[in-house]
């Protein structure tokens, strides 16, 4: 195998791809990048053997540098290594060529390297789909719907069908979940398949985390493919493919709270503001931030008995009785930093019951509210 390519090229199409290898991978073939060349195009494959991820780059004429394949083949390269060894490299064109004995030499003004590789087919099989129920979706509208949501997934590995968002497309919608049993962030937005497409599955958090990363602020489509146990994501020259987590999700629509006696409408940029300055006296996990409600006005106040005590009001149109209520304050100002409405809903049944945050398109965030000594 023998190739040029602009610098800037390689570096991004290793780059995209080396976020799912591991560090302490258990297979030393697992730390590499499989590279293939055909006469089209240059192909970087990476996996942990749950995800998958693949980068495509086409091949352009003789007279332009930004890849020029002169030999097909393939090779499986120390990915970190090499990305480190590229980022550094002095010139902008890169010729690599790679031996029988599956060392590749790698040229680039007067540096020269070679690195040791292991054979290509050592390198895992791509996975197998079977009856794959197939959607198109814009970039910009996954990717707003898992911004509103997937900072609500559980980091708890005891309850491991928490450890992703739960992805459901029924009756022309796509609906995601993330809770970790103290929240829970909901949004739904309309997607076109026939009925016997309708699935439910739950995306593993490495995946949701990897998809966000490749995801543009774009109104092109992606593909979603759905089999019996992978979900596959094509987008951007990029395939990423992972394993779906096996188990039943908890009925989440039985924690979504009856109809508020009061709702507060918040303007999101002051409230988000006055609520992350009050939390810097409510360090630990354990501590609250109390939210007190009289005619007109919201008083956030927190109290450490290490350190001290903060508050601060915001005027709100609110005429409901006097209330008090305490939550964790950084489930509390999650919502308000991922979603981009200026106007949020704060509904509130009582002192005890769960507070909704609602904006005015489909997106709802349940948050149980703490018990705290008076």
């Amino acid at each position: 195998m023998k190739f040029r390519i602009s610098k800037e090229k390689f570096l991004e199409g290793l780059q995209q791809v080396q976020n799912v290898v591991s560090s302490r991978a258990t297979l030393p073939i697992l730390s590499n990048v499989l590279i293939e060349a055909d006469r089209q195009e240059l192909r970087f494959t990476t996996t942990d053997l749950d995800i998958v991820i693949s980068g495509r780059i086409a091949s352009t004429g003789e007279d332009d540098i930004g890849l020029q394949i002169l030999e097909p083949g393939a090779i499986t390269l120390p990915v970190r290594r090499l990305s480190s060894i590229v980022r550094e490299l002095p010139a902008s064109e890169v010729e690599v060529t790679v031996s029988d004995e599956n060392t590749a030499a790698i040229k680039c003004g007067n540096s020269f390297f070679k690195i040791l590789g292991l054979p290509p087919d050592d390198f895992p099989p791509p996975p197998r789909f079977e009856d794959v129920k197939e959607y198109k979706i814009t970039q910009k509208t996954l990717r707003d719907a898992l911004k509103k949501t997937a900072y609500a997934i559980s980091t708890d590995e005891t309850r491991y069908v928490l450890n992703g968002i739960y992805c459901q497309f029924k009756e022309g919608k796509m609906t995601l979940v993330a809770t970790d049993g103290r929240r829970l962030a909901m949004t739904d937005v309309d997607v076109e398949f026939p009925e016997s497409n309708e699935a439910a599955v739950i995306v593993p958090t490495k995946a949701v985390n990897e998809l966000q990363r490749l995801l543009k602020d774009s109104l092109e489509e992606l593909r979603i493919r759905i089999g019996a146990r992978q979900i596959a994501f094509e987008l951007n020259q990029n395939l990423l493919v992972s394993k779906l987590i096996e188990g039943n999700y908890p009925n989440f629509r039985q924690v979504i709270p009856g109809a508020a006696k009061e709702r507060v409408t918040l303007e999101r940029e002051a409230f988000l503001a006055a609520a992350q300055r009050v939390s810097l006296l409510a360090p630990d996990k354990s501590n609250s931030v109390k939210l007190h409600f009289s005619r007109d006005n919201i008083e956030i106040t927190a109290n450490s008995a290490d350190i001290g005590e903060a508050r601060e009001s915001i005027a709100v149109k609110y005429s409901g009785p006097d209330m008090a209520i305490a939550f964790n304050p950084e489930y509390l100002v999650a919502p308000f930093r991922n979603l981009d409405a200026d106007e949020i809903y704060l509904d509130l049944i009582d002192e005890v019951s769960p507070g909704v945050i609602k904006i005015n398109t489909p997106f709802l965030y349940v948050l149980m509210p703490m018990r705290v000594s008076q």
